[in-house]
């Protein structure tokens, strides 16, 4: 028979547990993000914990419920990310023996920081399923208690203290809007949130290559993707504990794409000078992509975590910088003569644009012999700066495109 499901009362008992051991992270609002999206937007800082995550509740909560033997014995998680280093750091502080198991394709940084918390890091199989079936027979071999990054109530209830800590800081917000991978973070702070205010509304937001908890709840099929860039959220299996608890307390689950999440994480960066991971920026990339929902309203927001990558995210600022006219790239018809380049560059210095890279296509253009084409990237001010460069070039005689 099923165990009891998650109570407010549990979320109250890891709290207490939880004091003085995780970060109570500021809940503050952002005057710009307001006027951007039309709603009062306030951000709940998770990615401010030690770890750079929200995972580390659950995980500390689940820790602390260990009976002695228990606690002899060890745990294993598996985890390619925030879980693997929220259990490393918190069983380490108790002195817990703790075996995280890694998929192969986990980035090194990830592994030797894990390493550092004091785990055993143990990488197996080339998908996340084959790292889950290895961690579940080493739990089985070894005694070993398994500590699920989301399909538990002890995890559910650590990460519930999200929830009471955003209405104690601001008991105006009329929305919660919350990452969902595998439902654990929104599971506990939907059911803290109904509790304290039954009116509040909690909104759940999935990328779409990773919709699974959408098509249960709300209908409908995605296909499962390869991966994205909210890895943290890209989860392919639904969870039996929080499931029925997300059914029972979230009232939507909303949807974004990649390039959503790429400009939430661009505009976090930009505005509030915060690093958010792409689970994490999920929220406010429902709030762009989806305004009419939120228009008007108090709107909380969990930052749930900000462990990205530093080339993906110089990736993400490029692309950025590329959609918002920033960067662009400049294709200039030129006489393939000395100086000809050098009235360009003249040219486009005069105009105050940056010069990134320049890149001539001799033997591949398809200009004639005498003649080359140059691509140029420049550091622009935005499109009407781009305009204004194509507009000089063509006055001074050259022929000009972007691409």
């Amino acid at each position: 028979m099923d165990a009891p499901a998650l109570r407010f009362a549990d979320i109250e008992a890891a709290a207490r547990r939880l004091a003085g051991h995780v970060q109570d992270t500021p809940c503050l609002a952002s005057r710009t993000l307001s006027q951007l999206t039309g709603a009062e937007v306030f951000l709940k800082f998770e990615n401010l914990q030690f770890t750079a995550s929200f995972k580390e509740r659950g995980a500390l909560n689940r820790l602390a419920l260990l009976g002695p033997d228990e606690r002899r014995r060890g745990v294993v998680a598996v985890s390619a990310g925030n879980h693997a280093q929220g259990v490393a750091w918190h069983a380490g502080r108790l002195g817990i023996a703790a075996t995280i198991v890694m998929p192969r394709f986990t980035p090194s940084v990830k592994v030797e920081r894990t390493r550092d918390f004091g785990a055993e890091v143990v990488l197996h199989g080339e998908r996340f399923d084959e790292a889950r079936t290895h961690g579940l027979a080493l739990a089985a071999a070894r005694g070993l208690t398994m500590i699920d990054p989301f399909d538990d109530d002890a995890v559910m209830a650590g990460q519930g203290t999200i929830g009471i800590e955003m209405l104690a800081a601001q008991p105006g917000l009329d929305d919660l809007v919350v990452p969902v991978g595998g439902g654990g973070l929104i599971a506990g702070v939907a059911t803290a949130a109904k509790h304290l205010k039954p009116g509040v509304r909690v909104t759940g937001v999935q990328v779409e290559r990773f919709a699974l908890v959408h098509d249960a709840i709300e209908g409908g099929h995605h296909p499962l993707g390869a991966g994205s860039i909210a890895e943290g959220i890209a989860v392919d299996r639904l969870g039996e504990r929080t499931l029925p608890v997300i059914r029972r307390c979230v009232d939507d689950v909303l949807l974004v794409d990649e390039g959503d999440v790429e400009r939430a994480v661009l505009l976090l960066l930009e505005v509030e000078k915060t690093v958010a991971e792409g689970a994490g920026a999920v929220p406010l990339a429902a709030l762009l992509r989806h305004p009419q929902h939120f228009r008007g309203r108090r709107v909380g927001l969990v930052l749930s975590g900000g462990n990205i990558d530093p080339l993906l995210l110089a990736s993400i600022i490029e692309r950025g910088m590329v959609r918002s006219g920033r960067l662009a790239r400049l294709y200039v018809d030129i006489r393939d003569a000395p100086g000809a380049l050098a009235q360009v560059t003249a040219l486009l210095a005069d105009e105050q644009a940056n010069i990134e890279e320049i890149r001539h296509e001799r033997a591949f253009g398809s200009i004639g012999a005498q003649r080359v084409e140059v691509g140029i990237v420049v550091q622009a001010r935005g499109p009407d700066h781009v305009s204004a460069l194509l507009a000089r070039l063509a006055a001074a005689g050259f022929s000009a495109r972007t691409g």
